[in-house]
């Protein structure tokens, strides 16, 4: 009898006292359920963006001027952001671990930020605008891995790409249409009050990020086993759905320790290759950061430099949710990772070559494509560590992490003596971007080097307790 065979036969769980259909059913209203609830982070992730990428559109309306910015000082105030935000991001995912309550941990960081973001509209030089930007770094840096793990624990492998896409599309939006709204309170609230409408941009934004945290304290799931409102049946159905598809319990025996799960992940080199590629992807998207400045480069009033940013991000959440649908359904994710890049290079390339106002704005909608390719990168990133949750909430926020590195060295390489052209700062994206796609495609051989072993090694093995994976386990490549 093969070791398949055994280990079907040996499996016992909730499929084997629901009928097919009636399993089925089930799982169709659970995962219509946990996507309900999980779709406030589209709101929540749309905010996180708004409030760490403000800056940007304060720019346009005296941010710099009025706080006495000078030299690198802007891009270092863009760039501190990301020190809190790589240091705390391992440790704060260890501690959700452990917790097991993202309920609380998310919507308390977001509390944080928000309060820092609305303190950041009464600054008045760089030295308390730093330590702002600063703090705010240390708050939203739970906010990303959490958010990534908390997923990973209820959708499988096969889902994950589309909910990685649904629930990070909100940061895509608020890139557009985060430009939309501080377009109107940067018109609407001028003079207010004898306050800037930068600083109005800052309180408004900061406080509705309070409001909604608080209400997400009684929207947002735990994990499956600690989740209240499952009735028992759901519950040992999202449990047992994760197992049969290879992953690791969060409770129950064979649990890993968060230290023991701390030593897997830095002993992997796998961390270490993602973590280097994703530090140079990010390079490759610092243009993000800028994207106000570059639209201004068209030569339009802030009104209208902000409300042109808003198109090329509405097409790529729309392509975004396409190539990860057929990324699940294909259960491959390095071509569609390519086919994103690739997009993103001709954009690239198109600005380098021409200051044409109506080619360099098509240029954007190529570029803002990239978004896609990360969110499916991030799915592939849990799936490839999906075995033991322990490793996976350090594996993914050390690799969010590292990635802070990338944002960093991208703040400064958009200098206004590059401008208005930014060939210099668009050919340094193109390069980047090469680079991680080359790094990229090297894991992707790996990885199916060892689906190809995994392969021998269950038609070869003669006790399924000899094997590494569990029987049919594989990873998506």
């Amino acid at each position: 009898m093969s070791a398949l065979t055994d280990a079907k036969s040996e499996t016992v769980h909730v499929s084997s006292v629901l009928s097919s259909y009636a399993r089925n059913d089930l799982e169709r209203r659970l995962v219509r359920k946990l996507d309900l609830h999980l779709s406030v982070i589209v709101l929540l992730y749309a905010l996180n963006y708004i409030d760490r990428g403000n800056a940007s559109s304060a720019r346009l309306g005296g941010f710099e001027k009025d706080l006495h910015l000078h030299g690198t000082q802007y891009a270092t105030i863009l760039s501190i952001t990301y020190v809190g935000f790589s240091a705390m991001q391992v440790p704060a995912n260890m501690f959700l671990h452990w917790l097991e309550k993202p309920a609380i941990l998310i919507p308390c960081c977001m509390v944080i930020w928000g309060l820092v973001s609305t303190l950041t509209g009464i600054t008045q030089n760089y030295t308390q605008v730093f330590l702002a930007r600063l703090l705010l770094g240390f708050a939203e840096a739970p906010f990303f891995p959490g958010i990534m793990f908390l997923i990973s624990g209820w959708y499988k492998r096969d889902e994950l790409a589309v909910r990685t896409t649904f629930v990070t599309c909100g940061g895509v939006l608020s890139a557009g249409f985060g430009s939309l709204f501080a377009s109107g309170i940067l018109t609407g609230m001028q003079g207010k009050l004898g306050q800037a409408g930068w600083r109005w941009m800052f309180y408004i934004e900061g406080g509705m990020t309070v409001i909604v945290a608080i209400c997400a304290f009684f929207i947002l799931p735990n994990f499956p086993h600690n989740t209240t409102w499952l009735t028992p049946e759901e519950r040992s159905l999202a449990i047992t759905r994760l197992a049969d598809d290879g992953y690791g319990r969060l409770d129950g025996p064979g649990k890993r320790g968060t230290i023991q799960g701390l030593w897997d992940a830095l002993s992997d080199w796998k961390v270490w290759w993602f973590s280097g590629a994703i530090i140079i992807d990010y390079m490759s998207l610092s243009f993000v950061l800028y994207f106000p400045t570059i639209v201004a480069t068209m030569g339009y009033d802030v009104t209208i430099t902000l409300l042109l940013a808003v198109p090329p991000w509405v097409l790529a959440a729309i392509i975004a949710f396409a190539l990860s649908r057929y990324s699940d359904n294909a259960k491959k994710r390095c071509m569609y990772i390519f086919a994103s890049s690739a997009l993103a290079a001709l954009g690239f390339i198109i600005s380098i070559c021409t200051m044409n106002m109506i080619a360099r704005y098509a240029s954007l909608f190529l570029m803002a494509q990239i978004a896609a390719g990360q969110m499916i990168l991030w799915a592939w990133v849990n799936n490839t560590f999906a075995r033991e949750p322990a490793k996976r909430a350090v594996a993914v926020a050390l690799i969010s992490a590292m990635s802070a590195v990338g944002s960093i060295v991208g703040s400064y390489l958009w200098p206004l003596i590059w401008g208005p052209t930014y060939r210099y700062s668009y050919a340094a994206c193109l390069t980047a971007l090469g680079v991680s796609s080359v790094m990229l495609g090297v894991m992707h051989l790996h990885l199916k080097r060892v689906n190809e072993q995994i392969e021998r090694n269950e038609q070869n093995a003669k006790d399924i307790n000899d094997l590494q994976f569990p029987v049919g386990f594989r990873y998506l490549v």
